[in-house]
């Protein structure tokens, strides 16, 4: 018998299949609980006695009490936990005092806290959902970071991502007693990510899930709504989640991949980069190179490339807000690449089907569209004078890339120029095309995607299509 499992009854029905959207599977077979975490104002009813300040906070823990689970253990939480509760929790909920979290000014002062790696950005999973990661077991004790500060990061790190639909993991191994925030920063947390953050989150995975895990999220449902069920999974080893996201993409620490083989975890060898399934089709145009689609197709663009680029460039298409951001129907882009791998034209029923596999097609190639060998210089961009980076990028594109990748590269950077002109519309500047788009055109072929390489990678993006006038002389 599990008995980490709560009772339904006690918990109430939860609606699994968000209207007008197909979330990714829900493990509720495995689990009969999931926590509702999105906020919504509406249903917090603030009693006029319920507020309590920053000093008498302070009194509670000068009291002997501390921050409600900063001694816990996974032997004593509960009791310990339940008495905290009773006595403070329901005042804590509506805590109006609590030190703000500052504006992100840049990423200087935030050295010290990205040097743990606690949070990183790992390109993007299989239909176009950035992939952000954090790790537990890379918090350092209480007393060598600064909280405040490291919410302040976490924002910061997230701001460019949270206007696209994005996926989040969160490794749970690791989290104890010396480097387990206050219970007062995690509503302090809660609060900073207000809808603007939490609406485009469309999966929270929690990869091995304590009991102490389950029973926080249980106890912070008076904060939150209803609709963050339909996103939450808990993840009970890292074969489960290589079901939803590659692993091999998240530099999983070797702590974690041994705790999940204590747990019983049985990840088998990854598949290929390419994902392709038996032999290689002469159609196939999806985990092929450019060089194979031209010589079976007689083509210097893909077939599937110019067909998406043909419907998106259609006003109603182009001028489609967030285009590139929103994720499409998981099956119905899974049907279009087999229908672009035998060869076949494409129908599209919206923009996004289009713009996703578009995407999906540039990030399956087996060699990325900038080239592997070019990726150590494109991470150097930031280094580079600035008096120098337009004839700097021109070489590296006009002679260094091959004839075959410049070709397509020209022909996708100026249709981006065209989608950047409706930007008052479709809301997609520069600086939001290459977020979306600088991790699929360039990786590196030894390590995985890092939120370090991705910032150059979306500057020299970003310098690309606002110069692409001068560098492809279009």
């Amino acid at each position: 018998m599990d008995t980490n499992k709560i009772s339904p009854s006690k918990i109430g029905p939860v609606n699994l299949v968000a209207e007008n959207e197909e979330p990714y599977p829900s493990l509720s077979d495995y689990h009969d609980y999931e926590p509702n975490l999105e906020f919504d104002d509406s249903e917090l009813h603030q009693s006029p006695n319920a507020v309590v300040t920053t000093a008498e906070f302070i009194q509670i823990e000068s009291n002997g009490m501390g921050s409600p689970v900063s001694d816990f253990t996974e032997d004593n939480f509960e009791e310990e936990l339940a008495e905290a509760i009773d006595e403070n929790f329901d005042s804590l909920m509506f805590l109006s005092s609590y030190p703000a979290v500052g504006e992100a000014t840049g990423p200087e002062q935030y050295s010290e806290i990205a040097k743990y790696g606690i949070v990183d950005v790992k390109g993007d999973d299989s239909v176009g959902r950035k992939i952000i990661v954090v790790y537990a077991c890379k918090l350092p004790p209480i007393k060598q970071i600064d909280h405040t500060l490291f919410l302040s990061y976490l924002k910061y790190t997230l701001e460019n991502y949270v206007k696209q639909d994005y996926s989040l993991i969160y490794f749970h191994f690791g989290l104890n007693s010396k480097n387990k925030p206050s219970l007062g920063w995690l509503v302090q947390a809660y609060k900073a990510f207000d809808r603007n953050y939490k609406k485009n989150l469309k999966a929270l995975y929690l990869v091995h899930p304590t009991s102490f895990l389950k029973f926080v999220s249980q106890i912070f449902r008076p904060l939150i709504s209803a609709k963050f069920g339909k996103k939450l999974n808990y993840i009970n080893s890292l074969k489960e989640l290589n079901d939803f996201v590659p692993v091999d993409k998240l530099d999983i620490p070797s702590a974690i991949i041994e705790h999940d083989k204590k747990l019983g975890g049985t990840l088998q060898p990854l598949p290929v980069v390419n994902n392709l399934l038996g032999p290689v089709l002469p159609t196939q145009q999806f985990g092929v190179t450019l060089q194979f689609i031209r010589d079976h197709y007689n083509v210097l663009i893909p077939p599937v490339v110019s067909q998406c680029v043909e419907y998106l460039d259609q006003p109603d298409a182009l001028e489609t807000e967030g285009i590139f951001r929103r994720s499409a129907n998981a099956n119905k882009v899974r049907s279009l690449k087999e229908i672009a791998n035998a060869g076949q034209s494409l129908t599209f029923e919206d923009p996004h089907e289009a713009a996703v596999l578009l995407k999906k097609f540039l990030r399956d190639l087996k060699e990325p569209l900038l080239t592997y060998e070019l990726y150590d210089e494109i991470v150097q961009f930031q280094s580079w004078n600035k008096d120098e980076q337009l004839r700097q990028v021109s070489i590296l594109v006009m002679e260094k890339l091959p004839e075959d990748n410049y070709k397509l590269l020209k022909y996708i950077i100026s249709f981006l120029s065209r989608v950047m002109e409706r930007s008052d519309l479709n809301k997609m500047n520069a600086q939001n095309l290459a977020v979306v788009f600088g991790p699929n055109l360039v990786w590196s072929e030894l390590v995985s995607m890092s939120l370090a390489a991705i910032g150059p990678i979306n500057m020299f993006t970003q310098f690309l299509l606002q110069h692409h006038n001068e560098i492809f002389m279009i």
